[in-house]
């Protein structure tokens, strides 16, 4: 569960934190005192695109880290992914400057798509309107698909898994779509391409082979005069370095028996000397084997100019030449056996069709006893939040086409009233039923996939009376089996808390910032008179709203008993 949030310099918050509880978690306060904006902090955490003016006027950088207390499932569940909760916590934290964010997981960096997988793990929030998502077909499927579990979750993969190979075949059929004339031009072409790279020989390797002779020929007349100067230099003439080294030996020999330092000398230039000569032997040896010859420069240069030519059309390398004519090859046998493929294609694509359509047909199948079931638990879930004649029916229909997801089209139908037929979601209740139900089955699949923490953002919006206290007794309900923050107006809902937080704005030295804190039970029942009686409260607003509490405190000791 959440059990700490700490912000700083966002938007009107300077600073703030507040340790949450098990249970239900009630955070109240008057418009626009920043009830939404704490709550936005935590979506930022997990990874929420953030706008431009989020960080707080003079700050440099803004800070939200939540700390969360996972039981032992959850935590191995986390490991899996890579991370290792520290004593069970888990510490998820960004940091926002003008120019980036950072985000961490107990100090690592972690990317934003990352967190949110995590995010999965820890917690649920509904935003404001969230339940305006319930009217689209797509979010009906996914509602329906997360509550079948595992057994929807694996006839979807297989459903998959044959829709890819069939969008696989029918692609590769498309390209098949060719009239007699435009075949007979693609095979004329594909014959001269690949005939224009036979009849080059090409030879891996060559051609960096030619261009290294090519460089020596084209450079003859530079190697012969200056290897000739070296030779000259080096060579057996007066002038050369063989013979002063020659005189230099000769001079060292009468004078090397007076010390042994000098013996030393002689041998080493006697070592030279030796390498000099070998050194004149194989340059006298190159150039005497060094003969230009036009006739191969011509050939050498006019081989380059067709596999430059080749290059140029085909490939950057002889490799990628080859590879070419590989697949054009393979190309134009496609083309030539036209027919015969594309039928053993057609039959391919059909049997694709049935192994698909079979497998849409399980997946169908499966779905609609999952919706039965869905059915009798969302009316149950219903009649729990004060809809006492309510009908609700999930319509299949079957797509014209396949998708990854099957053929299934469904569609969420209820009646709110008696004699009333079913009716599309969006043809029948309010904001505020809408937000019921969405509660409702944001409950039911609570209890599915054992998600620790929920968040509600203002899911009170539109109901009052009866419906309130309906809602306020659910609300309390999940608070037994699982953590619950909930941003509310109504007192109903906010006498059922087990920890009760006020956000107000504050404005001091010409500054407004937003501050939370717990209520004590006292405080508590001082905001639910404020909630009850609005701008004026009397001893009577003050009795009723500590009756609300106390009377809400009797319920959920029954409840537990």
């Amino acid at each position: 569960m959440l059990v700490h949030l700490h912000v700083k310099n966002l938007a009107l918050i300077e600073e703030a934190e507040v340790d949450f509880q098990e249970g239900l978690n009630i955070l109240t306060g008057e418009t626009g005192a920043g009830k939404s904006i704490l709550i936005g902090s935590v979506n930022l955490a997990l990874g929420q695109k953030m706008s431009r003016g989020i960080i707080r006027e003079g700050a440099g950088n803004a800070l939200v880290e939540l700390v969360f207390q996972v039981r032992p499932d959850t935590e191995e569940k986390l490991k899996e992914m890579g991370v290792y909760p520290e004593e069970g916590q888990v510490i998820i934290s960004r940091r926002i400057t003008e120019t980036r964010s950072i985000s961490k997981v107990n100090g690592e960096t972690c990317t934003a798509s990352s967190i949110r997988k995590i995010a999965e793990l820890l917690l649920d929030i509904h935003g404001q309107h969230e339940h305006q998502s319930l009217l689209y077909p797509e979010k009906q499927m996914e509602i329906l698909d997360d509550y079948g579990e595992i057994q929807i979750r694996d006839k979807k993969e297989i459903v998959r898994k044959h829709y890819r190979e069939y969008l696989a075949v029918k692609k590769e059929l498309e390209s098949y779509e060719l009239d007699e004339e435009q075949r007979r031009r693609e095979i004329s072409f594909l014959e001269y391409e690949i005939q224009e790279i036979q009849e080059a020989q090409l030879r891996p390797g060559e051609d960096e082979e030619l261009e290294t002779a090519y460089r020596k020929l084209s450079n003859s007349r530079q190697i012969t005069e200056g290897l000739g100067m070296v030779y000259q230099l080096t060579g057996d003439n007066q002038e050369s370095s063989t013979q002063q080294i020659g005189r230099a030996l000769q001079k060292l020999s009468q004078i090397s028996g007076f010390d042994e330092k000098l013996e030393g000398f002689y041998s080493a230039l006697t070592d030279i000397d030796s390498l000099l000569n070998d050194f004149n032997r194989e340059v006298s040896s190159y150039l005497s084997e060094f003969v230009f010859s036009e006739e191969e420069f011509v050939q050498i240069e006019t081989r380059l100019d067709l596999l430059n030519h080749l290059k140029s059309k085909y490939g950057h390398s002889i490799r990628e030449i080859l590879v070419y004519k590989e697949e054009k090859e393979q190309e134009l046998e496609r083309l030539l056996h036209f027919q015969e493929q594309k039928e053993a294609l057609e039959k391919r694509l059909e049997t694709e069709t049935e192994e698909l359509s079979k497998a849409c047909q399980e997946l169908t199948k499966v779905r609609k006893i999952w919706a039965k079931e869905l059915e009798k638990q969302i009316v149950q879930g219903l009649q729990d939040l004060n809809f006492l004649n309510v009908e609700f029916e999930i319509q299949f229909k079957e797509r014209e086409q396949f998708s990854s997801q099957g053929k299934d089209s469904i569609c969420f139908l209820i009646s709110t009233n008696p004699g009333e037929p079913v009716r599309e979601l969006s043809r029948v209740v309010s904001g505020g039923e809408l937000s019921r139900i969405m509660l409702a089955i944001k409950t039911l699949m609570a209890d599915k996939d054992d998600t620790e923490t929920l968040i509600f953002d203002e899911i009170d919006t539109g109901i009052s009376g009866r419906t309130a206290q309906k809602v306020a007794e659910k609300m309390a309900v999940i608070g037994n089996s699982r953590q619950v923050l909930c941003i509310t107006h109504l007192p109903q809902i906010a006498s059922q808390a087990n920890a009760h937080y006020l956000i107000e704005k504050n404005v001091e030295n010409m500054e407004t910032s937003t501050r939370i804190r717990e209520l004590s039970y006292h405080d508590s029942v001082e905001e639910l008179a404020r909630m009850l009686g609005g701008a004026k409260i009397t001893d009577a607003v003050l009795q009723n709203a500590r009756e609300m509490k106390d009377l809400a405190q009797q319920q959920k000791n029954t409840r537990v008993k």
